[in-house]
Order: C-alpha cells, then sequence, then structure tokens
C-alpha cells in the first residue's frame, strides 16, 4: 500500500514516513499544498493524510481540488480542535479527521480502517482474498496461510508475496520488486532483494513439499505451481 503524506512539519513528516513504513507502507511525503496536489492528482495513492494548514494552498483547498478527480481516501490533521474545522473538513470530502497532537497507534488504526472500508467496498472476493494452490492471502487482516498453516511474515514479507500472487506466471525482475515494494531505484550494489526473497522462500516453501516461489535466472522471480518443482 503506498501513502503520500501531506505535512508542513517537516519533523512529523519524517517521523510519519519512518513510522508508517515501518507498518509496511511505501510513503511519499511534501510539505506544502502544491507539491501535495500535483502529487496527489498525478499519481496512484491508496491513502492521503493531509495537514489543514500548508503552505502554498491550504489543505481544504489541496482536499477541493483532488476531489474534482479522484477519491483517493483522505485523513486530515489539524492543530484546530473546533467543530466547525473539522466539520468543513469532512463536508469537503476528508474520509477522517485527527486533530494534534495524536497518537500514531489511533494514526495507523484510522488508516487500517480506511483501507479495510475500500477493500470491502469493492465488493469482490479478489479484492481481500487472494489464492493459489494451497496459498491464502487475507489482505484485509494480513494474514498468510500455506495448507491451513500460518505463515510468520514481516510487514516487506507480506507485500512481496503479496506482488508476487496478484502478479502470478509472471516473472518480476529485481527492479520490479525494488520498485514496487520498496519504492527505491534498484542498485545493483544492493542484495536487499535476494535477501528478502530467500527469507520468504524460508517461510513460504521450505517447510512443504511443493514449491511456489521460483528463480528465473537472469531474468527474477515468479510465483506459480509447477509440475516439477525446480529452483
Amino acid at each position: 500500500m503506498k501513502l503520500l503524506v501531506i505535512e508542513d512539519e517537516v519533523k512529523l513528516a519524517e517521523y510519519l514516513q519512518k513510522g508508517l513504513g515501518e507498518e509496511g507502507f511505501v510513503v511519499d511525503i511534501t510539505h506544502n499544498g502544491i507539491d501535495g496536489l500535483h502529487l496527489a492528482t498525478e499519481q496512484a495513492y491508496d491513502l492521503i493524510v493531509l495537514d489543514g494548514m500548508l503552505p502554498g494552498i491550504d489543505g481544504l483547498a489541496v482536499l477541493a481540488a483532488l476531489r474534482q478527480s479522484r477519491q483517493t481516501p483522505v485523513i486530515m490533521l489539524t492543530a484546530r480542535a473546533q467543530v466547525e474545522d473539522r466539520v468543513k473538513g469532512l463536508q469537503g470530502g476528508a474520509d477522517d479527521y485527527l486533530v494534534k497532537p495524536f497518537a500514531f497507534s489511533e494514526l495507523v488504526a484510522r488508516i487500517h480502517v480506511l483501507l479495510r472500508r475500500g477493500l470491502q467496498q469493492q465488493n469482490t472476493p479478489e479484492a481481500t482474498l487472494l489464492r493459489m494452490a494451497d496459498l491464502e492471502l487475507d489482505l484485509i487482516r494480513r494474514r498468510a496461510t500455506r495448507a491451513g498453516q500460518r505463515l510468520d511474515l514481516t510487514a516487506k514479507e507480506f507485500n512481496l508475496l503479496s506482488l508476487l500472487l496478484r502478479r502470478r506466471g509472471e516473472v518480476l525482475s529485481r527492479t520490479d520488486l525494488a520498485s514496487q515494494v520498496w519504492d527505491m531505484n534498484f542498485d545493483s550494489e544492493t542484495n536487499v532483494v535476494e535477501v528478502a526473497v530467500r527469507r520468504l522462500r524460508l517461510k513460504l516453501d521450505a517447510p512443504f513439499d511443493t514449491a511456489l516461489l521460483h528463480t528465473v535466472r537472469g531474468m527474477g522471480y515468479v510465483l506459480e505451481l509447477r509440475a516439477a518443482t525446480q529452483g
């Protein structure tokens, strides 16, 4: 899941980027309304955390402009506790509101609620549940099981497996995985992808008779059920 944080308090924005990253999200940050609106309309985000008071364009103006073309879920942040301010934000199209200072755990909980609501509104089993052979991923509960056994995955491992399962049968290069799971440009000196795949394979395949995650030499990795289990 990819989030955008539009917050002019640099330290708070960096804190949220770090904390939400540790929760398994890919997070972009920007510190003014103009850049925030540009990113929000030009790129695809699963949710936006939007400060109400911003330089350039304030949060309500960003929200109004965004709602002209996008229905991305928005949580607004404000230092103002007045009911009128919250009502303006919600009437302007915000999905939720948090008054500063707030607990990080509450923000994370509210993000998950909005993301879960979005998945449920799609009203298709595929939107919330991914399956292949005896592997099952529950995207709402962020739970992975194989042959009925729970797989103890980290946030990044779950995101990696989710991407591979969504694109089952398709060979994904290290560049693809690095950009979509870690939101980073591929660096030939970095072995983060190989390490993550190796750890995922130990949990996904090693305890079971049939391998699902395969290496395609010189090309990348693919999740598929093969008649003969090779590499």
